[in-house]
């Protein structure tokens, strides 16, 4: 048997927003390897098996999706939203560069999703309608000092940004100095949108300004976008539109 490795994007939660491509190649899969929650959004069936894994053990997790790929078996790592947007593709090919050579002739994969971020900004409006950037807040893979340094720089080039794991139990305070940075870079008024758990049954979606945002309005199901001084919103019944044009003034 010729074996392959997939890295699927599962989208933000919705399985109507699992691409056809991804779908197929689960049900072709012999082995589905990823983070325990996304691991747990694949039905089992027979002649599948199921690796789920902790969130800290990404290479770990593409070595041993490699390994399976090289021994025959077709291989699918699964990751939410898109699997290159700070998710497991990244992390399966750093394994391969650093890996045995006879990997590098593997049939490899990447089958893209719909991100969290595009997902939010979809049910919002149009936030990321002109330039825009995005920055993940955990210092999990990287020091602090490089996350504000991207963050005031982002902020002075007037993106919009939408932030990735913005606050977790392990980083509560991370988050507020970033709203205080972002608070004295660009002022008070710009729009900030706080989207949680996006396509779910859990979904909120809340649109303060920047003077009105706290810490404690994310978690890390919560994607949030700031945005740039173009960005404007649409009044009307219920939530507004938040949207940013095209064209500058």
């Amino acid at each position: 048997m010729t074996g392959w490795l997939a890295i699927a994007g599962l989208g933000p939660g919705d399985a109507a927003l699992v691409t056809p491509e991804v779908t197929d190649a689960l049900t072709q899969a012999t082995d589905v390897i990823g983070y325990i929650p996304y691991v747990a959004r694949i039905a089992p069936r027979e002649g599948l098996t199921l690796h789920a894994s902790d969130n800290r053990v990404e290479i770990d997790r593409a070595t041993q999706a490699l390994e399976l790929a090289a021994a025959g078996r077709r291989v699918v790592v699964v990751s939410s939203g898109d699997p290159g947007v700070f998710a497991m593709a990244a992390a399966v090919f750093e394994a391969l560069e650093a890996g045995a050579e006879t990997w590098h002739a593997l049939d490899i994969r990447v089958l893209p999703g719909i991100t969290a971020m595009l997902a939010a900004s979809a049910k919002a409006g149009a936030p990321l309608g002109h330039d825009f950037c995005a920055i993940n807040l955990s210092d999990n893979l990287k020091p602090w000092a490089l996350i504000e340094r991207r963050v005031r720089l982002a902020a002075e080039a007037d993106f919009a940004i939408a932030f990735y794991n913005p606050r977790s139990k392990a980083r509560p305070d991370g988050f507020g100095r970033v709203l205080a940075l972002l608070r004295e870079t660009c002022g008070g008024e710009r729009p900030i949108l706080f989207a949680r758990a996006v396509s779910t049954p859990d979904e909120t979606l809340k649109i303060v300004t920047l003077a009105e945002a706290r810490a404690d309005m994310a978690d890390m199901r919560t994607m949030v976008i700031v945005g740039s001084s173009l960005t404007r919103m649409i009044a009307r019944p219920g939530r507004p539109i938040l949207y940013t044009p095209r064209s500058a003034p």
